[in-house]
Parts: C-alpha cells; structure tokens; sequence
C-alpha cells in the first residue's frame, strides 16, 4: 500500500476546514475526509502533491454533498445556521486546529450562505485554501474561466457584507459576561448597553424546536425577545458551559438545549447565533484514520 496514515494525518484539520466551509455541517466533512481517504489508500501510485490532491477530492465529494442538499435547505424551517463546532480544553482536541482559523467563526460561516454552491466551493478553494484556478475548474467540472468567475463573483458578495474580526478572548469574556449579568437580572437598559443598535440574532430551531422563524435585527427587538424567552423559560436558560464555538466564546446550555455564540466588535454584541436544532448540536467525537 503506498498511502501513507502519518501523511495524511497531517493534512487532516486542512481536510476538515475545507469540507465545513463548503458545506457548513461537520458530519458532511468528516465523511468527505474519510471518502478521500479511502480513495488515497486504494492508488497503485503516489499523487505528486497530496495535499492538493486530497484538497481538490474533498471538494468535490463536499460539492456533490452541497448540491444534494439544496432542496432540503430551500424546505428547512427558519434560518438555517451551520453545525457548531464546539471544543473545550482538551489539548489533544483534534478540532481545534480547525477553529484556530479565522473563517470558521460563526459570523464568517453565516456570510457564506449568500453564495450558490460553485461559488462557495470556488471561493473557500481558492481564496481560503489557495487552489489554483485550474484544478479548481477540475472540481467543478467547468472551464478555468468559469471557475473564475465563480470565485469573483462570491469575493464581491463576501467583501460587500464582512464578518467582523475575531475579538480578543478577553473582549469576548468582558462582553459575555455583562451578556450574562444582564440577562440573569432581567435588566433591558442594561441588556441594550452591550448590544449593538444594528445587532442580529439568528436562532435554527429546525421546525423541531421552537425559534424565531426569521433573523431578529436591532437592539431593542433582540433584547425583548431574549428577555421573553427567559420569562417563558426561567433561569434554567442561561445555566450552562462556556465552551469555545467555533473559536470564539459561546455557551451550551440544556433548558432549552442550545449551542449559543456572540458576534463581538468593538465591545458590543452585533450577532446572536443559537443551535437549537438536536441534530446539529449533539456531542460526537470525532472520527479517525483507520489504523491510527
């Protein structure tokens, strides 16, 4: 056999930020990663550059993956958020080298569902994980200068709404922690002093939980319905587990269960992003390499 399991070790969190980003679910990327390896361990003979080779593999399985699930998308319930990527401080934690990056965030992934499926895969093929435009169009089946333009295209759409930049991880405990004050006293001057006037938040109930059906925009919607849920709920909402998601700070609580995380900039909340849906926020562990 000439694939090599320490090789491909190696590439794996590549592999598995690539597949994410394309799809948004991390189930859909770790089986793109397995496919490919399966595929590598069954060549007679070495790709020149394995990196690129199993780069240009997973985007297309993550592609084939995208386009199958455009229908489900278009029938989904409400927002649709991508799976969360939630990490604690296990050192060994094979995830988190793939939240150390910047366009894993919550906030970055969102800005990604604007785009059609070759865009997406021709922009995190390029810009993120700079694939050449030649092996891009290799991917999509399509000439060079369609893949291109595919790629321009989805620069435009993402230029013309940024996320914001990661925040410091103590902004972020500053922030979350008046976050958390202000909602366990039910205090909405206060609850509006750390929320952005342009704030959103975004709850994906998935039609099997209850959730806003549509993005809430502005301070003072997102802090009466975060309040009138505490009231429907009571305390047991906001009792739960700081945890890193998708590399910034966020908290898993159960009553209701949720994976929530906030957008910080300039010490203010501008995005509120709640997982509710319970097939997107059960805990797994990650899959390996058979034989490591």
């Amino acid at each position: 056999m000439i694939a090599d399991p320490a090789a491909f070790e190696e590439h794996r969190p590549h592999l598995l930020r690539a597949g994410y980003r394309i799809t948004g679910r991390l189930a859909d990327a770790e089986d793109a990663v397995q496919e490919a390896w399966l595929r590598y361990a069954a060549r007679q003979t070495a790709p020149d550059d394995l990196r690129a080779w199993l780069t240009t593999v997973v985007g297309r399985l993550c592609l084939d993956r995208l386009r199958s699930s455009a229908a489900r998308r278009e029938r989904y319930a409400g927002p649709w958020l991508p799976e969360p990527i939630v990490t604690g401080d296990d050192p060994d934690d094979p995830l988190l080298a793939v939240v150390r990056h910047e366009d894993v965030r919550m906030a970055a992934m969102v800005v990604l569902e604007r785009l059609t499926a070759p865009q997406r895969v021709a922009f995190v093929l390029h810009e993120a994980l700079a694939l050449p435009y030649g092996e891009i169009a290799g991917v999509l089946d399509c000439p060079e200068a369609t893949a291109r333009q595919h790629a321009a295209r989805a620069r435009r759409i993402v230029e013309g709404t940024p996320a914001p930049a990661r925040a410091r991880t103590g902004e972020q405990q500053e922030v979350l922690a008046a976050f958390a004050d202000a909602m366990a006293r039910a205090d909405l001057p206060a609850l509006l002093a750390v929320l952005h006037p342009d704030v959103v938040l975004v709850n994906d109930g998935g039609g099997e939980v209850a959730a806003a059906r549509r993005p809430v925009h502005g301070a003072d919607k997102v802090a009466r319905l975060l309040l009138g849920l505490l009231a429907r709920y009571g305390p047991g909402m906001l009792r739960g587990e700081v945890v890193s998601v998708n590399g910034e700070l966020g908290l898993v609580t159960g009553d209701p269960a949720a994976v929530t995380v906030l957008s910080v900039d300039g010490g203010r909340v501008v995005g509120v992003y709640g997982v509710l849906n319970p097939a997107k926020i059960a805990r797994r562990t990650p899959r390996r390499t058979p034989g490591r």
